[in-house]
This record gives structure tokens, sequence and C-alpha cells, in this order.
């Protein structure tokens, strides 16, 4: 089914993209457009979903080591 775009702004836009975008035709540039909208809504994760998961690895890692010397680490590394 074709979609017709009779708002003039949405026209307007739809011109403004495909300029932007060297998009062959204004159809391409709407279809490039819609699609990218909806992979970001699709990847779209709320804040405190994000911290909960942030939170859950830092729990996994755990505390550092009071003990780690982190000197001695470091000249180990780059002894040859």
């Amino acid at each position: 089914m074709p979609l017709y775009i009779r708002d003039d702004e949405v026209d307007a836009l739809a011109t403004k993209l495909q300029r932007e975008t060297n998009a062959p035709s204004k159809t391409e540039a709407v279809r490039t457009a819609l699609v990218n909208e909806l992979e970001r809504n699709r990847t779209k994760v709320p804040l405190r979903e994000r911290i909960a998961k942030l939170q859950a690895e830092a729990a996994k890692i755990g505390l550092p080591n009071p003990d780690f010397d982190m000197k001695k680490f470091t000249d180990e590394m780059w002894e040859d």
C-alpha cells in the first residue's frame, strides 16, 4: 500500500532529509528514517534498567583487593 504525504510540513521535512542524506528519492529518505527510528526505539533501554545492569556487573566483580600493589604490578608488566 503506498504512502501518500498530504501534510506540507511533512513533505518539506522529507525533501530536506532527502537533500541532507543524498537519498535518491523522498521515498528512500523516509524509508531510512523510519528504519532508523524503529531501531532506535527497539534499542532504547530505560535508565533504571541500564543502571541495574551496571550494578549487577559491579557486584559480580566485587570490591578491590586492598593488598594489591599497583606499582609492583605495573613494574612487572614493563620488565623486559
